[in-house]
């Protein structure tokens, strides 16, 4: 069986490139000088045939922050006036606004016939069935890709300006230290991945979409086109420059955790090759840094997880403290690309040579059903949760639910964009160790069409990544969320399994644009309802709507405001749609006016469909008499299992569905006939969490999803946002159902009185806190550390007898924006606290 699955894996590699005579790359035209070269100790010697970027710009570049198209005016010149870089558009920006980039190198391998050598060769050393022959011979004579990019964060300049520099010092020296960088690598700089942003001076783009969380899912086209460019010249070095609070520079080593299926020789780059090569340029000139503290390499959303696990490439997350002069930053910024540049250019027939091992060592492991075991890099973690020791060698997906046919092929597009094989079983086949999503193994029979993803394959990691049931986090620190299994997040049905099988399978269709959840089929008069125009979770929940609303669905829809409905402006609306939001001041600004105008047209037939601070909003204005109540569970961001009733509701959603959850409220009905969507209780076999949880099951019986009918109209509750960053399709499909649904109103609608009552109570409003979870022993360390910080907190009794203080954060700052919250877990560590859990905006 083993010989015969191995035969099966050569075919996966029937596309594998076989350079003809004569095609390896280009002898450069300058030879590397003989002797050491300092990258940064070398005088820079300029040929002067590309215009100093201060004629361009009318200053130098440092000494403001350029505009975005002072950004691309600097391109296009550069372009024109050298031949060792060609420039071009990897997207258009909602706003209309280019994504530019510039690839820079020796002239001979930036012409048109240059690069589609370097992609040939490139595509074979990733192959892991290319001859080590081959690749060897490959690795000498190719040029390494290195990417810099910068500003994925509008508000965060520097990366930008330090991106520009970088490159016209490639496109115009001549000395040792620019020629070792253009004689063994291209260079792809993307100086403002955010234009719109970055005009805006936002952290966010023009949807609300915070970009560095966006990688794997793709939903905007500025992420979407760097990504395929991505594919196009995959990278060995990646570089995504931000800021962050205060003024000290950060660069890798990261802090734990670090996923498990990341290449190993991948992160030893990172940490020992770029990393100490930084720390050594640094420390010689006296510059503050830190590493292994904040920056980890867990959630794959970031734009160093994401070229790490999907390309093998050293990712890293360079963060300048925002607090220094442009001049500073944009200096800073530029010294650890060209340090990070210049070790890979010392480096590069050995990076070549190890990249392609990466992929061969992956076919192994994926041959074998190896995962990679959790393990912490920085002295004094400890494990927390270990990959399970159960070999996984293969995935399969359902094809045969006609109503998931959109979630299923969203799935695949999204594996065969991350060049992925994909096969559809052509014959079905009984799976003795099958393991479905979120469910012990046992017996089963998968029909023919089924989706198969063979684990043996160069893609492996990416696979386990996003197809993994769990991420199986290893330390409770959460920069971001835990989970994000593809399937659960579509809510599709599939598994996995150790077996070492002989499906019958060809290679699927390339699968074309997909809209899931599929948009509404009927039309109705649509208003969404902003809680707040600054409030972060509004701007992000609600851009998360306008995606699905604008660019997917298509379907037309009236903004409103707490004044609009007010003064009357509900009138026509036939749903309306409350995302998140700061509940108690939504409430206020509504007044009792808009709350009796609420009260009115829900009573008419209006249907209210609101989530999270939008469904605390329908009890604040006794449009719903649900109550809630704020969690004691510590949930950075994680997928539960639901049960979901029968009925209008769970139509093409089915007998269950994932909730994505972090830290939200719980929600209770009044009558029990109200909840289509409910967690089972932990002690049930449905109970099933992917991502971190501590204390959570608390929400074992609580509502999901709510319907209350009220007069002639309906309220629909969502504890929980089920658009999460316009990437959790499955509850998505619930939202489409709430929106279009025949509702009927059933004996039990009440009718809403016009008069004040009590009003609900409702957790309070905590804006983007910050929440440190510790045993009660540690509680006096903590409240002494955060004393010292200026912050203010609320305290809260956290799972079994733990302490958790909520952070106030009112401007809704992320962690990198913040003064200080990317130091506090050192804070915390100075103290003597090993913390429950720590997590930052």
């Amino acid at each position: 069986m083993i010989n015969r699955f191995t035969v099966v894996v050569s075919a996966l590699a029937a596309a594998a490139i076989v350079l003809p005579a004569g095609a390896a790359q280009a002898t450069p035209t300058h030879t590397p000088p003989s002797g050491t070269c300092d990258p940064t100790g070398t005088t820079p010697v300029y040929r002067n045939k590309v215009p100093a970027p201060k004629t361009v710009l009318g200053f130098d570049l440092g000494q403001q922050e350029v505009t975005s198209a002072q950004s691309d005016s600097l391109l296009d010149t550069i372009d024109k006036a050298t031949d060792r870089v060609v420039t071009g558009t990897l997207a258009t920006t909602a706003q209309g606004r280019p994504v530019r980039y510039a690839i820079v190198g020796d002239p001979a391998n930036v012409t048109k016939a240059g690069l589609a050598t370097t992609e040939l060769a490139i595509k074979a050393l990733r192959n892991p069935l290319t001859p080590s022959v081959l690749a060897t011979r490959l690795a000498k004579h190719t040029p390494a890709i290195l990417w810099v990019t910068g500003n994925v964060h509008g508000g965060e300049e520097s990366g930008t300006d330090a991106a520009l520099k970088t490159l016209y010092d490639l496109s115009d020296r001549d000395d040792c230290a620019a020629r070792k960088i253009l004689d063994n690598a291209i260079v792809v700089v993307v100086p403002t991945q955010n234009p719109d942003g970055r005009e805006a001076d936002t952290r966010r783009n023009a949807y609300g979409f915070d970009m560095n969380r966006d990688w794997f899912a793709r939903t905007q086209p500025e992420t979407d086109g760097k990504l395929e460019l991505l594919r196009k010249y995959p990278p060995q070095l990646y570089i995504d420059a931000h800021e962050q609070g205060g003024t000290k520079y950060f660069f890798p080593p990261n802090a734990d955790p670090i996923h498990h299926d990341i290449a190993e020789p991948a992160y030893d780059w990172i940490s020992n090759l770029y990393g100490q090569s930084m720390i050594d340029e640094f420390t010689k000139r006296g510059i503050p840094f830190t590493n292994r503290d904040v920056y980890d390499m867990f959630y794959m959303g970031y734009g160093d997880t994401v070229p790490t696990a999907g390309f093998n490439a050293a990712g890293m997350t360079f963060e300048k403290g925002g607090s220094s002069p442009i001049a500073v930053r944009a200096f800073e910024q530029y010294l650890t690309q060209w340090v990070s540049l210049s070790a890979a250019a010392s480096h590069k027939e050995s990076i070549l040579t190890t990249w392609h091992g990466m992929y061969v060592e992956a076919l192994k492991q994926g041959l074998a059903g190896k995962l990679e075991p959790n393990q912490v890099y920085n002295p004094g973690h400890e494990v927390i949760t270990q990959v399970p020791d159960r070999p996984v060698r293969h995935y399969f997906l359902r094809a045969d639910d006609p109503a998931k046919k959109a979630a299923v092929e969203s799935i695949v597009r999204r594996l065969q964009r991350m060049d992925v094989q994909v096969f559809t079983l052509a014959k079905s086949i009984t799976v003795p160790d099958y393991k479905e999503y979120g469910r012990a193994p046992g017996r089963a029979t998968l029909p023919k069409g089924t989706y198969w993803i063979p684990m043996a394959q160069g893609q492996k990691h990416w696979i386990q990544a996003m197809l993994g049931e769990d991420s199986y986090t290893p330390f409770p620190y959460f920069y971001d969320v835990t989970a994000w299994s593809l399937p659960l997040l579509a809510n599709v049905s599939g598994g996995s399994s150790g077996s070492v099988l002989l499906p019958l399978g060809i290679p699927a269709r390339q699968i074309p644009a997909v809209v899931s959840p599929p948009a509404p089929a009927k039309k109705p008069a649509v208003g969404v309802l902003e809680l707040s125009a600054t409030s972060t979770s509004t701007v992000e929940s609600l851009g998360w709507l306008r995606q699905r609303l604008d660019r997917e669905w298509k379907l037309p829809y009236t903004k409103l405001t707490p004044a609009d409905v007010a003064s009357g402006k509900l009138s026509g609306v036939q749903v309306l749609l409350v995302p998140d939001g700061p509940v108690s001041s939504a409430s206020t600004a509504l007044g009792q006016a808009g709350r009796d105008a609420l009260k009115a047209w829900v009573n008419g037939g209006g249907r209210y469909v609101g989530w999270a601070g939008g469904a605390e909003l329908a009890a604040l204005a006794g449009v719903s008499t649900a109550t809630f109540t704020a969690p004691t569970s510590d949930v950075p961001g994680s997928l539960f299992r639901v049960n979901v009733a029968s009925g209008p509701l769970a139509a093409g959603v089915g007998r269950s569905a994932w909730s994505f959850y972090s830290y939200d409220s719980l929600m209770r009905a009044s009558d029990p006939a109200q909840v289509v969507a409910s967690y089972p209780a932990a002690t049930s076999p449905d109970w099933f969490v992917s991502g971190f949880e501590v204390g959570a099951e608390e929400l074992g019986g609580t509502a999901a999803v709510l319907d209350e009918p009220v007069g002639a109209g309906h309220a629909v509750l969502f504890a929980a946002d089920p658009n999460f960053r316009a990437l959790t399709d499955g509850t998505a499909q619930l939202v489409v159902n709430a929106i279009t649904a025949d509702l009927p109103s059933g004996a039990a609608a009440r009718t809403l009185a016009a008069a004040p009552k009590a009003a609900a109570v409702v957790p309070a409003d905590h804006e983007a806190a910050i929440r440190v979870t510790v045993a009660a022993a540690d509680r006096a360390k903590v409240a002494a550390a955060l004393t010292g910080l200026g912050a203010k907190w609320t305290e809260q009794t956290g799972p079994s007898g733990s302490v958790r203080f909520v952070v106030d954060n009112p401007e809704g700052l992320a962690a990198e924006e913040h003064p200080w919250a990317a130091h506090l877990p050192a804070t915390l560590r100075t103290a003597g606290v090993t913390p429950v859990a720590v997590v930052l905006p």
